[in-house]
């Protein structure tokens, strides 16, 4: 979760002013600034890069305007997303913020956000909402630059303990962690991690230098001065050893050997994921890691020291399973325990955190779910996933697929970017290995093709629409054009006639997997903004304002020239209707987010409305994807014999799936955890509504 929203916080923005240096009350422009017309760094701007694993993605540079205002600029593409924003940002002789200036475009559209300080008071608009407040606390934009947050870690640093106030609300404060001599252009450099509390649910990495000032972001992307790229690697280990000796010490608290002791769960509606009915009035104990005997409500007798709980107005189901929710750092996997997850696929996670995360689960020191984890592969070009396995042949490819097999991981997912011709001999490989394949599909092919070719599944529901895509954007290779294409013409695609019709009764045939991510799609196509998307309406103020502001409330895709929000809302619609044909024909569907896991079940309330049963999008959820990784006979519903991964949820699920969000208690591989106490270890102020 967290490097996702670092991602979108740190990294996106949204609406403001022109520049003037009388500094004009904020007013957005109906059009974000053209490139040509933002602020051009000087050849002695400080200058960073915008750097992941995979190679450069962007720019920013930092400088001093004639005036005495400091500038910001930053530019970069990422597989066809393109962020080109200035920041203008005006201090009092105290060093604190009168005045910041966001323009520009990022890959949420209009980068405009203006803020001022003006006779005691401080004010601030973004596309999605506007405000004010008492001046006195330092504003936390909704978007802007990474290198615009500097001076606000300089202020932390400086505050020590007293910390620091924030606008709209809330109160920071930085911790010190140990320090690092990395190699640069000018020889050693000793930097000092951080953490910064206050802003995010849990606390955030920034690397500081020599003089307790802004040094670098690492993070999904990473923002560090340039010449400093080969520290990438040395820094994000040790800020992830930091953060794992902390998330450790939560992890033994919950998974103690009195959290491991029986458990009787009585008089609840259980919910049987195998036959794919609720059953009133049952009792479920579960012994030594397993489900130990299921009756009668009243009929079970339990062992002496049995933990033992009302179930009442409650419901037990199966453990919920993410079936697309990359390995975030170790807070994010906590938070998705604290809801209910404790089995997951990871569709593409590099081998050193896959090794690193699924070691440390299996001793204890990691509070996370049962991973099942796939590893990118793609060619080596500019558009290539970050994280990927990057390959220049059909004998590279069938090496990584090797080299999958042999780190003892599920699966192997293929880019946008691969060589169409590679993907059936790689594919071959990897089913004699026993791996499983999916992913996006290649440019120039069509689905049916990859399907052909040897995939098992289908990532993300656009990659399904694609069958019935123009040429221009089948053969596009970056993921923009992938999202744009269904966009544009899905609402016009007839599901009753060819491609789409054979295609959809091809994959019933073949049993091919689909992964539709479409709550996705709901939150691209058909938000404007300003008010809380569905699936993350039920978590507003228990996360974070920051993040209410900037991802929760944000728009829905920038529209193309020539559309209109209701021509997206129309392809959006269709795409429901593609869910609810998969479904009648007999694909196989799994529920998956590749966000934060919070928006799964607004996944699941999706598929009903696209027709699914209660039953049939819980189990679409838990018994579904247990069989589709091959761990049916031990896990994915509750049954004896079966690993006790049980969540017990406040309400009837059968008439409410979003009683599923409302979860009281965890029990994965049979430890007892207490879901409230889990979501305040993971930085939540309380419970979903």
């Amino acid at each position: 979760m967290r490097l996702v929203l670092l991602a979108a916080l740190l990294a996106s923005a949204a609406p403001a002013a022109v520049y003037a240096h009388e500094e004009p009350a904020p007013a957005a422009p109906s059009k974000p600034v053209p490139k040509e017309e933002l602020l051009k760094p000087p050849a002695d701007a400080a200058h960073y890069v915008v750097v992941s694993e995979s190679g450069k993605h962007g720019d920013q540079w930092r400088w001093q305007l004639p005036d005495g205002r400091t500038a910001y600029r930053w530019s970069q593409e990422l597989r066809g997303w393109i962020t080109e924003m200035d920041q203008v940002t005006s201090f009092a002789a105290d060093g604190s913020v009168t005045a910041t200036t966001i323009r520009g475009v990022t890959t949420s559209g209009d980068a405009a956000e203006d803020y001022r300080v003006a006779n005691g008071r401080a004010a601030w608009k973004t596309a999605n909402d506007a405000g004010e407040a008492a001046a006195g606390g330092w504003y936390i934009p909704a978007g802007g630059t990474n290198l615009g947050s500097a001076p606000l870690i300089d202020a932390l640093a400086a505050a020590g303990e007293a910390g620091v106030n924030f606008l709209p609300s809330g109160k920071g404060r930085l911790t010190l962690g140990p320090t690092q001599v990395i190699q640069g252009p000018r020889g050693p450099k000793t930097v000092q991690l951080a953490f910064v509390s206050g802003i995010l649910p849990s606390p955030y990495p920034v690397w500081l230098d020599e003089n307790k000032r802004y040094f670098a972001d690492i993070s999904f992307l990473s923002v560090i001065p340039e010449g400093y790229e080969g520290a990438l690697k040395q820094l994000k280990g040790v800020q992830e050893k930091a953060t794992a000796d902390t998330v450790a010490a939560i992890a033994k608290r919950f998974l103690s050997p009195a959290a491991k002791a029986p458990v009787l769960i009585d008089n609840v509606q259980l919910f049987d994921a195998d036959k794919g009915v609720f059953l009133a009035n049952r009792a479920v104990l579960a012994r030594d890691g397993k489900i130990a005997a299921i009756g009668a409500a009243g009929s079970l007798k339990a062992p002496t020291g049995t933990q033992r709980i009302d179930g009442r107005g409650k419901t037990l189901v199966p453990g919920i399973w993410d079936s697309h929710l990359h390995i975030g750092d170790d807070w994010d996997v906590l938070s998705n325990t604290a809801n209910g997850i404790t089995s997951f696929r990871s569709p593409g996670t590099n081998f050193d955190r896959a090794i690193d995360a699924t070691k440390r689960r299996a001793a204890q020191t990691l509070l996370m779910g049962e991973p099942f984890i796939s590893v990118i592969i793609d060619k080596k070009d500019p558009l290539a996933a970050q994280g990927a396995e990057v390959v220049s042949s059909a004998d590279e490819a069938i090496a990584a697929v090797r080299r999958v097999k042999a780190a003892g991981l599920w699966g192997v997912k293929f880019y946008t970017s691969m060589n169409p011709a590679w993907i059936a001999p790689a594919a071959a490989e990897a089913h004699r290995l026993g791996l499983h394949v999916h992913g996006h599909v290649p440019a120039t092919m069509k689905p049916s093709e990859a399907v052909a070719a040897g995939y098992d599944e289908l990532t993300h529901l656009n990659f399904v629409a694609m069958e019935a895509m123009p040429r221009e954007v089948i053969d596009k290779a970056n993921t923009r054009a992938r999202v744009e294409g269904p966009a544009r013409y899905f609402k016009d695609v007839d599901l009753d006639a060819q491609p789409m019709k054979g295609f959809i009764a091809d994959l019933a045939k073949k049993k091919t997997i689909v992964d539709p991510t479409i709550v996705i799609f709901e939150g691209m196509l058909t938000q404007d903004g300003g008010k809380p998307q569905p699936a993350y309406a039920p978590y507003m103020g228990i996360i974070s304002p920051v993040i209410e502001r900037s991802v929760f409330t944000a728009g829905g895709y920038p529209l193309i020239e020539g559309l209109t929000r209701d021509d997206y809302r129309k392809s959006y619609a269709k795409m429901v209707e593609l869910v609810r044909r998969l479904h009648q024909a007999g694909v196989p569907i799994v529920a998956g987010t590749d966000g934060w896991g919070i928006e799964l079940i607004r996944e699941l309330e999706i598929y009903q409305q696209a027709g699914f049963t209660p039953a049939e999008a819980i189990q679409s959820a838990t018994i579904v994807p247990a069989r589709v990784v091959g761990a049916d006979k031990r896990t994915g519903s509750i049954a004896v014999g079966k690993e006790a991964d049980m969540v017990l949820v406040d309400g009837d699920a059968s008439t409410d799936l979003g009683a599923l969000r409302r979860v009281v208690t965890v029990v994965s591989d049979g430890y007892v955890m207490d879901a409230d106490e889990l979501r305040k270890a993971a930085g939540y102020s309380g419970r979903p509504k």
